[in-house]
């Protein structure tokens, strides 16, 4: 299973073989190298590690210096692994590209989303919020009461209670996305539907791991 690591330029609308506008986004794919390739034998899984996009030696760590270094590889800003059943047909140093994803019709691509900072219940688990009526003031968009009635089952909140926090800033991957065209000499891969992330972001790409239709 082909993986990859890239940047997602953004998004933009294309036409399928039916005719219909669909959108489309669009990810610099590679060139990557392999830092490391982990065997059972050694590392006890196999798995291919990648680097993507150069990085200063000067703001690099001696540790990491020392790792990009024993691969033959310059310094990369993002870095990932992924699991293989065969790692034997790589090896350190060796140059990854999105060519590699020919004749692939699904991929997966994973990615942080966007961080919306501190947010409310009804912007973070889309509540209704309070009445806007009958005594209601200054309070429409709280969550109202959180805790249990009657003391049963003796606990204040209930673990797990959905409330205002954090928002966004999470791993998320988006299954079964429909590979549209694959350009090897920009490094471009398209694929129909959105993608987490912001434009710039980091994400990885790998063959679609689940069975079924596309799901954009």
């Amino acid at each position: 299973m082909p993986a990859i690591l890239g940047r997602k330029l953004g998004m933009t609308s294309a036409f399928d073989d039916k005719g219909r506008q669909v959108p489309v986004t669009v990810i610099e794919a590679g060139p990557c190298q392999v830092l490391q390739v982990k065997t059972p034998a050694a590392d006890g899984y196999a798995a291919v590690q990648l680097g993507f996009a150069e990085k200063p030696a000067r703001v690099t760590t001696r540790p990491l210096a020392g790792h990009f270094k024993k691969s033959g590889a310059t310094p990369k800003r993002f870095v990932r692994e992924y699991r293989t059943g065969d790692a034997s047909r790589y090896q350190p140093g060796q140059a990854v590209t999105v060519a590699e994803f020919e004749g692939v019709p699904l991929v997966d691509v994973i990615g942080v989303t966007k961080g919306r900072g501190f947010a409310g219940v009804m912007k973070r688990h889309r509540f209704g919020g309070q009445p806007a009526s009958h005594g209601t003031e200054r309070k429409h968009r709280s969550s109202g009461s959180i805790g249990e009635g009657a003391g049963i089952p003796g606990r204040a909140v209930r673990r797990g209670k959905r409330m205002a926090g954090h928002m966004g800033r999470e791993r998320r991957t988006a299954e079964r996305l429909k590979v549209l065209k694959i350009d090897a000499e920009a490094n471009l891969l398209v694929v129909r539907g959105s993608v987490p992330g912001p434009n710039g972001g980091y994400v990885m790409v790998r063959g679609a791991r689940k069975a079924g239709p596309p799901k954009a």
